[in-house]
């Protein structure tokens, strides 16, 4: 049965995802993790291992990206669906234009709310095989994630989150651009923003000043830092893959630096330089006022809880995995 032809579950019980980050009451400000979909049963394992341990954590919410084009949707779809069905954990189903028709767009909202998930991340998303390659629209798709947002908020009662990025979208022409693309998707309906990971704090505050001047009144939903704990110098390439941009040099020169001069990577000297530098990013944000620490956990809890745990989070998990 299609999404058009179906009633809508009724999710509205469910909390979203400012009313969890207003109604939160523990130490300094709330937190949250994003999940990868598995694309073996393997790794369907391991995310299970580190959704355990995380539970005993009590994120805010948990996010579940979405395959480029589409490449993980079925998976994706019934294991964010699992997330809703059979944890504590308040899921968010990432959500990307790209590859897909508006149809197909709107039967994986139905999916989704068939699940009873009414939390959704609206994303243009990047090209599968090429994150920085050339964007094409499908020809029966949208162009712009404010498109998106427009068509997940008419399609009944869900809430919806957007992309921000504090050094502008590696395609938009400057940061004045960037600044009106998030003010619009903001104006569309979104209710908050999860930022492109980064790795200078600087760099966050600016963003929040640029749209504090830009739409005071938009400005003031919750825009939610994303940070990715280092653990070796591969992890640093992905993560200059992820973002778009190369890491800051005084970042990249404490990591190189740890990991020696040898034929190998003294990979737990940089890991321990990683998990310092995401601890005292997410110190300076919880003074600077952030809404909500969301890492990127690459379905691994160990790196994640550390931080936390250097934060002064209550962590009662035993962490199993690296």
């Amino acid at each position: 049965m299609t999404f058009d032809s179906a009633p809508l579950p009724d999710v509205s019980a469910t909390p979203s995802v400012v009313s969890r980050l207003r109604s939160y009451s523990g130490p300094a400000v709330p937190f949250s993790v994003e999940f990868n979909p598995p694309r073996d049963a393997a790794g369907e394992a391991r995310l299970w291992r580190a959704v355990r341990e995380f539970e005993c954590m009590r994120p805010a919410f948990a996010s579940m990206t979405y395959g480029a084009g589409g490449s993980t949707k079925d998976r994706t779809v019934r294991v964010t669906g699992d997330l809703a069905r059979e944890t504590t954990l308040l899921p968010v189903a990432h959500l990307t234009a790209v590859g897909h028709s508006v149809a197909e767009l709107r039967s994986l909202v139905g999916a989704y709310a068939d699940c009873g998930i009414r939390n959704i991340l609206v994303l243009r998303g990047d090209p599968p095989g090429d994150p920085l390659g050339a964007w094409h629209k499908h020809p029966e798709g949208v162009e712009y994630a404010e498109e998106l947002v427009r068509i997940v908020r008419g399609l009944g009662d869900f809430h919806v989150g957007v992309a921000s990025f504090p050094q502008g979208h590696h395609r938009s022409p400057d940061l004045e651009h960037d600044t009106r693309y998030l003010a619009a998707k903001l104006r569309a309906g979104a209710e908050y923003s999860i930022t492109q990971m980064f790795f200078d704090v600087e760099h966050y505050l600016r963003l929040r000043d640029r749209m504090a001047a830009f739409d005071p009144v938009e400005s003031v939903k919750p825009i939610i830092p994303e940070l990715m704990p280092i653990t070796s110098l591969r992890t640093v390439a992905r993560a200059e893959e992820l973002c778009g941009r190369p890491l800051p040099d005084p970042v990249l020169r404490r990591l190189r630096q740890a990991a020696g001069d040898g034929p190998e990577e003294n990979r737990a000297a940089v890991r321990a330089v990683g998990i310092d530098i995401a601890t005292e990013m997410g110190q300076r944000l919880i003074e600077e006022g952030a809404p909500c620490l969301h890492f990127i956990t690459l379905n691994f809890a160990k790196a994640t809880s550390e931080v936390l745990t250097n934060l002064g989070y209550g962590v009662t998990a035993t962490p199993i995995s690296a």
